[in-house]
């Protein structure tokens, strides 16, 4: 069977100017739109299209309006259409929204991300133009923005996860009861009270000070603790107090790692204390995002003694007003009003 496929692609080409001529000599013989077409090698409704463009109204000798194309009319109609037909860039057409965007990522500490402003600014603001998150991102990476790459950490901390090793999955000290243990609601998130913990240190010497941060799984609120140093007992006595102040009906089940400083958890009364596989922190997942955040505003290598209360609460605030994809851009404080 013989197959006769054209493989040449047409690419079309806009209406010259000594195209236009001809339009209007043969429109003034009476040709039509077809035969003119045919001339040409063009669509016919290229041509219709084209004489609607550069038809005018004129008045006759006789005082009696009539219409014809004129080839300059339309050349100059075509060329102001072409002038306007470019886009606008975001920055000119937003002014307002990068203005504040600017402030907000600089804010220190800052509550917003880039994803969280855009839709913050869309529902606060509908009546001023605003971009995609997306467009933002682009325009980083362009350079046409105050903000660069550099200002927005977590972006510069993407990487393809390394596989995971199925045997490092197995527990090399027990030191108490397993993860898989763990209740099925708290799995699924479908009930608040269940939390994730870890140590966020800044020099790793053991007699430095450190923050113990606290995560609640569905809502994502965030509870940070200055510690003198991360010593097994500083670690029990500080969840201690935390589930003491706050509550214990607050704290279904914590989830902690394998780590030396956590050895002692178990003693914790008021909640039952889960542990991880070792090399596993994909499964305290939503605690280890958090302490992304915060190594924004305590990178790591950096003593904490003059970290504040003041400071704490403030990192602490940021993380729990942000507004977040995940909980339909509500805040972890929107999904738990009463928790402070």
């Amino acid at each position: 069977m013989t197959h006769n496929q054209n493989t040449i692609t047409n690419h079309y080409q806009q209406l010259q100017s000594y195209e236009r001529g001809l339009i209007m000599a043969r429109q003034s013989d009476g040709w039509s739109c077809r035969r003119i077409a045919r001339e040409l090698h063009r669509n016919p409704s290229t041509i219709s299209r084209e004489l609607k463009r550069g038809t005018v109204r004129q008045i006759g000798a006789n005082h009696k309006p009539f219409k014809a194309y004129f080839a300059d009319t339309a050349q100059m109609v075509y060329d102001n259409h072409r002038t306007a037909c470019h886009a606008v860039s975001w920055v000119l057409k937003a002014p307002e929204f990068f203005r504040q965007l600017v402030i907000e990522l600089r804010r220190k500490p800052r509550v917003h991300s880039v994803d969280s402003f855009v839709h913050w600014f869309k529902m606060n603001q509908p009546e001023l133009p605003c971009p995609s998150t997306p467009t933002v991102y682009r325009y980083v990476d362009d350079g046409r923005l105050e903000l660069t790459n550099s200002g927005l950490p977590m972006k510069l901390r993407r990487r393809v996860k390394s596989s995971r090793n199925p045997h490092n999955r197995m527990n090399k000290h027990v030191l108490g009861q397993s993860i898989e243990n763990r209740p099925t609601i708290a799995n699924d998130r479908t009930e608040v009270g269940h939390w994730e913990g870890d140590l966020v240190k800044g020099k790793r010497v053991a007699s430095e000070p450190a923050i113990m941060t606290l995560t609640e799984r569905t809502s994502r609120y965030e509870i940070i603790v200055k510690i003198a140093n991360y010593h097994a007992e500083t670690c029990r006595q500080a969840l201690q107090s935390v589930i003491d102040d706050y509550g214990s009906e607050h704290f279904k089940t914590v989830t902690f790692d394998n780590g030396s400083e956590f050895a002692d958890l178990s003693q914790v009364t008021g909640t039952t204390v889960y542990f991880a596989h070792p090399y596993s922190p994909w499964e305290r997942g939503t605690n280890e995002n958090q302490n992304q955040l915060i190594r924004e505003f305590i990178p790591k290598g950096r003593s904490m003694r003059s970290l504040t209360i003041v400071g704490i609460q403030a990192i602490q605030n940021a993380l729990n007003q942000r507004p977040r994809r995940i909980l339909g851009y509500q805040s972890a404080m929107d999904v738990l009003p009463d928790f402070d």
